[in-house]
């Protein structure tokens, strides 16, 4: 009761400040997102609203679905998929509304989401914000992806009746530790003693959703929603339009496809490639940043320097004497990862980086390396490697980059060996957790 009670208080903090913070908070995102635009576009023409209001039939319950980034989103987009999928029975059942947090996630997902789903950004976790989202929309169940635990949002809904659930729960040490705090242990007991499900990535993470107060008999397993990223088909379009243009002008040239690429480590790959060459004097290496504007920066550097550079953005043509093709776009990752049978996965080679999701090389049947600093992505990994040990290799420093490297570029039956234990463990990993996660839901939130 003492617990309740001072977690009750935490809240009554949280809120008040949030709500003192309310107006400066929502023009710095506008702000924010003017400024994008006008990037964007070249010019201060006026700027559209950024989602409709958008319709759902009337009568309709609606469960709301949030993301907060590109990562996230994408985790949940198979579980959207398979809502409005014509095998599911329930299909009209229920409209889905989905949000996310960042500009470049909304501007990549908009385009992926099936026909019905009402697509929005999320609202501010300010007290204003969250009552006139949650009464406008009137959602029946909020799904939230993997550690958005926001105090007015979860204990607002929980207030007006809306059951809620957590999926591919994450919970990092470092999460933990700032959570297990005594200022912030009695919110976050709170917040999870609200939850109908929480359905955690791991044993570990289990464990420490427990410890902050969660109850065993919600935390319910049933794999990584990450698995099935990459389990997606090309659409025709996209294949035309990106797939077979880039395969018609890279030939025969041996590549390698550096992917979401953070700032500093475009050194790491860049060196790792200037060695390669001496090797493969025709080596075409795909460099893909995490952040466009990092893609640009860097080309127009190297252009600087008099290397030969093409950008994706410039639609520049890759030659034959093209070294670097930069793709400095957003949302074309998974038809990339078709273009090269091996690919680095960034957000991994320097420390503070916790890695990126490797299902959608994987599922594009590439040979993988990542860096040791993949964070919860770690789990993923082991489990991979468990079924096949080719599936993916992580290296620990630059030399064995590029020592990994030159054998899976100089070897055509190392790379297939490689490319295919990685196609393997992601089929094997995928199966049937789109299904397993929606049965959860379905038993304890719907």
């Amino acid at each position: 009761m003492k617990s309740v009670w001072k977690g009750r208080l935490a809240y009554e903090i949280y809120r008040a400040v949030t709500r003192a913070a309310g107006p400066a908070l929502y023009y710095l995102v506008e702000w924010r997102r003017r400024r994008r635009w006008w990037r964007k576009q070249g010019s201060t023409e006026r700027v559209p609203p950024l989602a409709a209001p958008g319709i759902r039939p009337p009568g309709t319950p609606l469960v709301w679905v949030h993301a907060v980034s590109l990562g996230e989103a994408l985790a949940a987009l198979p579980l959207v998929r398979h809502h409005y999928s014509t095998s599911v029975p329930t299909t009209s059942s229920f409209v889905i509304l989905m949000t996310t947090t960042t500009f470049s996630a909304f501007e990549v997902v908009k385009d992926l989401l099936p026909d019905g789903v009402i697509f929005q950004m999320a609202p501010i976790d300010t007290p204003a914000e969250v009552q006139r989202f949650i009464g406008y929309w009137d959602p029946c169940a909020i799904l939230l992806i993997e550690s958005e635990l926001w105090p007015n949002l979860i204990l607002y809904a929980a207030q007006k009746g809306i059951r809620l659930g957590l999926l591919n729960a994450r919970m990092s040490s470092k999460s933990f530790k700032r959570w297990s705090t005594p200022p912030a242990l009695p919110l976050i007991s709170l917040m999870l003693s609200k939850f109908s499900l929480i359905a955690p990535l791991s044993n570990t993470e289990a464990l420490r959703f427990q410890l902050l107060g969660a109850s065993p008999t919600i935390i319910h397993f049933a794999g990584d929603l990450k698995y099935a990223v990459g389990d997606y088909e090309i659409k025709e379009k996209e294949r035309k339009m990106i797939l077979d243009d880039l395969k018609e002008q890279i030939a025969d040239r041996p590549t390698w496809l550096a992917a979401s690429i953070h700032s500093g480590e475009e050194q790491v790959m860049l060196r790792a490639h200037n060695e390669l060459t001496k090797m493969f004097p025709e080596l075409l290496l795909i460099l893909v940043t995490r952040h466009p504007r990092d893609g640009h920066c860097i080309a127009l550097e190297l252009k600087g320097q008099k290397v030969n550079v093409a950008i994706r953005s410039k639609k520049e043509v890759i030659s034959r004497s093209t070294r670097i093709y930069v793709v400095d776009t957003l949302g074309e990752l998974r038809v990339l990862y078709r273009v090269s049978g091996v690919a680095v996965i960034g957000g991994s080679f320097l420390p503070g980086l916790c890695g990126h999701n490797i299902s959608e090389a994987a599922a594009a049947s590439c040979a993988i390396l990542t860096g040791s600093y993949v964070g919860h992505f770690h789990q993923m990994i082991t489990e991979m490697r468990q079924i096949n040990p080719f599936s993916v290799k992580q290296v620990r420093e630059e030399r064995e980059l590029v020592e990994a490297l030159k054998m899976l570029l100089g070897d055509e039956k190392i790379r297939e060996t490689h490319r295919k234990a990685a196609r393997e463990s992601f089929e094997i990993m995928s199966k049937g957790v789109v299904r397993s996660v929606w049965d959860l839901v379905s038993i304890f939130v719907l």
